[in-house]
């Protein structure tokens, strides 16, 4: 059952068989199987990964610019509140670190934006929309100058963008 449905619980295996779910989870342990938890990682788009890896050799190839990097990103939420993976497993005799590839992002409601310049948090900002071209264009052209204010006139006219997963770019001022 196991090797046809690895993550069944080992409560609805005990349903389907007819047995307590004390003797699945000792005759699993007995086959030293374990239930190992997914990780959640977020789906990426065709040609994201090399993008990635041009990136990192680009930082690897200047690491006295890592500190001009002005990263962003933006996390969404939904008000459906937390989801509950920790019955979500796969029974296996070793930990096969298996990822569970989601698409959140059309469904959320509420996108968190920050930045990090070196050692600088530069955020968060709440949108309680989606992010949109349009939504995006109109933060970094009205709402992103003010954001960086604090940040020294020098260090801005040096510094780099990298807007969420698209190659880097120099900002100016």
């Amino acid at each position: 059952m196991v090797q046809r449905s690895p993550r069944l619980s080992f409560r609805r295996m005990a349903s389907r068989i007819g047995v307590s779910r004390m003797q699945v989870w000792r005759t699993l342990h007995e086959k030293d199987l374990y239930p190992y938890h997914n990780k959640r990682v977020q789906h990426l788009e065709p040609g994201v990964h090399a993008n990635r890896i041009d990136l990192c050799r680009w930082i690897t190839a200047h690491p006295e610019l890592l500190s001009l990097i002005l990263f962003t990103d933006e996390a969404s939420f939904t008000r459906d509140g937390i989801n509950n993976s920790r019955n979500v497993h796969t029974w296996s005799h070793e930990n096969s670190h298996e990822t569970r590839v989601t698409n959140f992002q059309m469904r959320f409601s509420v996108n968190v934006w920050c930045d990090v310049l070196g050692n600088r948090l530069i955020g968060p900002v709440v949108f309680q929309n989606n992010l949109t071209g349009n939504t995006s264009e109109a933060f970094l052209r009205n709402e992103l100058p003010g954001l960086l204010e604090d940040i020294p006139l020098m260090l801005r006219s040096q510094m780099y963008f990298q807007y969420d997963g698209t190659p880097h770019i120099t900002l100016g001022t």
